[in-house]
């Protein structure tokens, strides 16, 4: 950033989350993303700039390493004139929603993160002279636990994301449960990957954004319905699938148009652009590949199909490696929890130790070759809790992270353009995949994860598995003896 030449109208407030905002700049593709705390809750300069350099030390060293070069971008710390920022924050204030409003952005230190604005092709110079669409994705948690410390046998069958549906549309949260399954999009099937995508945009909550040349054009929202939504977004993308425009308006052009997004979509997660690198885990796929809540499966099960399991994703490909991480969460928060405990009680006797744990960094070469220890035999060790406490926290990163999809119409004569195409119906599409939302979540979130887990399968096992149990009764059990009693007619 060049000093004294900051001018905050060029920046237009771009999107946040729970710990930071994000603003973009109006031609550069670049980002500024700031750090955000609750009023009474005051940081020192250097305590600011010691956190946004771990979380850029964090992407490079271990994320990197992971997912590899071409899908993971760091960026870098930058310190910026305290008048802009301030001025900054003034101006974007009526555009942040209320709901996020309990958190300030930080005008104080003056530091931020500067990164590529990955709702455009991932280049700092790309010119913008062709039109750039792009789909944000957040999978989530894309296997079922396999640990043997797992005590409530539902989480053997229904994945966290299904369950965790139920309890947020009892909390308000959201007023209705989506279709969306994890395991259907990771599952490498393409029938299973298309009917996920679908219900991803029937009921986006916050799993799904579509960006128009860095604009916002789709995030469904409760109050608006899903045709309407469908018909505005069909005709946003009509331009990218059918430039021609060949298709007549109305419902089958919608349809087409959307069929024609997710088979995209599902190409493009499949497929691999870091050729080089097949990932430093093999942990393996262990446990059931179907759950039993996904409607898919339930829909299939009613006409007395059986759900394709799985046709396998290709080891190059980000869906593939993100799995991978999240798998590092190799016992469970059930498991994990009495291995945090350890730490603390080694703690509260000796304090001064925490800096050599690496619990708050450096997050360096020596912090991830920790992390490629896949043993799960206990030694009673400090040492064995601290490396699957670890684990469990880059799994937990992996499992809320987001997967950008920017698209671009490739002219037929750009042989010069060097990235990856695509086709569809009758175009053809540069695009570029990366990865974002990779900030290392904190230890001490561990407690509270350990009660909403208990808290999300409870209320599970109480509503919506009791009310599947209430028909039993109605249904001959197998294991019951039974009198078959014949009638003379």
């Amino acid at each position: 950033m060049e000093e004294g030449k900051m001018d905050e109208n060029e920046w237009r407030y771009h999107g946040e989350g729970n710990k930071s905002l994000v603003v973009a700049h109006a031609q550069r593709c670049v980002v500024l993303r700031f750090l955000k705390f609750p009023p009474n809750r005051k940081k020192t300069s250097e305590e600011i700039f010691q956190h946004l350099q771990n979380i850029v030390d964090f992407g490079k060293n271990v994320m990197k390493e992971f997912f590899g070069e071409n899908y993971v971008h760091c960026g870098e710390v930058v310190q910026l004139p305290l008048e802009f920022v301030k001025q900054l924050c003034l101006k974007i204030q009526s555009e942040r929603p209320e709901s996020r409003c309990d958190k300030d952005l930080d005008t104080l230190s003056g530091y931020a993160m500067c990164l590529p604005n990955l709702t455009r092709l991932q280049t700092y110079r790309f010119a913008e002279h062709r039109p750039i669409l792009c789909v944000e994705i957040k999978p989530k948690c894309g296997f079922i636990p396999f640990s043997s410390y797992v005590t409530h046998e539902m989480k053997h069958k229904v994945c966290r994301y299904c369950m965790h549906q139920h309890l947020k549309v009892a909390t308000g949260k959201w007023k209705q449960i989506s279709k969306y399954c994890p395991l259907d999009l990771y599952s490498g099937n393409k029938q299973r990957m298309h009917f996920a995508l679908k219900s991803l945009l029937q009921e986006a909550q916050n799993n799904l954004k579509i960006f128009k040349n860095g604009e916002l054009i789709y995030g469904c929202g409760d109050a608006r319905s899903p045709v309407a939504d469908w018909r505005e977004l069909a005709h946003h993308l009509k331009p990218f699938f059918f430039p021609s425009n060949g298709l007549a308006s109305g419902p089958h052009c919608t349809r087409a148009v959307i069929r024609e997004l997710v088979h995209v979509i599902t190409r493009v997660l499949l497929s691999s652009s870091d050729k080089g690198r097949v990932g430093a885990l093999r942990p393996g796929l262990r446990g059931p590949r179907v759950c039993e809540a996904s409607p898919f499966s339930r829909s299939l099960q009613r006409q007395g199909k059986n759900t394709p399991e799985r046709s396998g994703l290709p080891k190059g490909c980000l869906l593939y490696k993100t799995l991978q991480v999240q798998m590092l969460d190799l016992l469970d928060i059930e498991g994990l929890y009495p291995l945090y405990n350890r730490i603390e009680r080694y703690l509260e006797e000796f304090p001064e130790q925490r800096k050599m744990l690496q619990i708050d960094g450096p997050y360096d070469e020596a912090f991830y070759q920790k992390l490629l220890d896949l043993s799960t035999e206990d030694d009673g060790t400090v040492a064995f809790a601290l490396t699957k406490v670890q684990q469990y926290r880059v799994a937990m990163t992996a499992k809320d992270c987001s997967i950008m999809i920017a698209l671009s119409p490739s002219l037929q004569d750009t042989s010069s353009d060097q990235r990856p195409v695509i086709p569809s119906s009758r175009s053809r599409l540069a695009f570029s995949v990366s990865v974002l939302d990779l900030d290392l979540k904190p230890y001490e979130s561990i407690p509270h994860q350990y009660k909403l887990d208990s808290k999300i399968v409870n209320y599970y096992s109480k509503t919506v598995h009791a009310k599947d149990d209430a028909v039993v009764p109605t249904r001959l059990k197998e294991s019951e003896d039974c009198m078959l009693v014949l009638h003379k007619v």
